[in-house]
């Protein structure tokens, strides 16, 4: 293959980019993140404010790519059999059935995770671990492809749970929606100047571009990129390097360096290359890291940020040649 050259995925990315452009502005970086793990089936922790379009992300994704979406807004009342599903009596038959859960979905927007408390939160770990539910001892297969956004506000604590790390680290990126720059927070305007549909509206009438069944299709195509053993060597490095860092009390665990391997294939693809490259690696770290890692005081105080760390890291590892 020809560097460049025009690959199924890559073909599949720009439909993508230029229908999602219809819905999304100024979102381009945090749409091929949460497309990367889409495709390398992967869930994603959307964190920014409120009034940032982290549902609208969510809902543009599913639709372009015919997916069954639902939505959970995660509340401190809400229980794990509101989630998974639960047993119920059923008269007619006077016997007992099973009545899965909004779980069960290709894409699974979990709204405000960190408001509901552990238990209900952990109602996901099975899930987008081992791609399946157990409900009154008995297993459920989950639809394919199953991905897993969940948003949550980095401002506001207020009645609410913090993601333990078990849990975080289930997440292959934590994607961050900033404000837009003013260019294109004016051209938001624009699109609702003289009424019209809404955002979300506008996302529903979006035609797919893609079927569920060619995302697992595209996904098997990913499998087989090539990564030599010099950028294995690398991934261990940054990996290991961030377990020395002075910033950090807690560095990047395997399940990052697997995390960053898998969406450097796709990226790989995306970019028109069937091997992957350092830049795809250095390219992802901050997001499969930034959320795994944890500051050391000294370094919270000094004003360090998680994607600083990660950036003081991947300095001090040579870059293979």
């Amino acid at each position: 293959m020809q560097v460049g050259e025009q690959t199924p995925l890559r073909e599949a990315w720009e439909r993508l980019r230029q229908e999602a452009g219809r819905v999304l502005v100024g979102m381009d970086e945090p749409f091929q993140h949460v497309v990367i793990a889409l495709f390398s089936g992967g869930h994603v922790l959307l964190e920014g404010v409120p009034g940032t379009g982290k549902t609208l992300l969510a809902k543009t994704l599913a639709r372009l790519v015919g997916s069954e979406f639902h939505r959970i807004q995660f509340t401190p009342d809400l229980m794990p059999s509101d989630v998974v599903g639960t047993s119920v009596f059923d008269l007619a038959t006077n016997d007992f059935h099973v009545r899965t859960g909004p779980i069960f979905a290709q894409i699974l927007l979990a709204d405000e995770i960190n408001r509901a408390p552990a238990k209900t939160q952990s109602a996901l770990l099975e899930a987008m671990e081992e791609g399946q539910v157990t409900i009154e001892g008995q297993s459920f297969p989950l639809p394919i492809p199953f991905m897993v956004a969940a948003t949550q506000n980095p401002l506001e604590y207020e009645g609410t749970y913090p993601l333990p790390e078990a849990q975080l680290d289930r997440f292959q990126f934590k994607v961050i929606i900033d404000y837009r720059n003013s260019t294109e927070e004016e051209e938001v305007l624009r699109r609702h100047r003289g009424g019209g549909p809404n955002p979300h509206q506008l996302a529903e009438q979006l035609a797919p571009v893609l079927s569920a069944d060619e995302v697992v299709a595209l996904r098997r195509i990913a499998d087989g990129v090539r990564v030599d053993d010099a950028i294995i060597a690398y991934l261990t490095a940054i990996a290991r390097a961030s377990r020395r860092s002075l910033d950090l009390s807690l560095g990047a665990s395997p399940r990052a360096s697997v995390a960053v391997l898998r969406g450097a294939q796709v990226r790989a693809l995306m970019e028109g290359r069937d091997f992957v490259i350092p830049d795809d690696v250095k390219a992802l770290v901050p997001p499969a890291y930034r959320h795994r890692i944890i500051l050391k005081p000294e370094a919270e105080i000094q004003g360090v940020t998680p994607d600083e760390a990660v950036v003081r890291v991947l300095a001090e590892v040579p870059v293979p040649r």
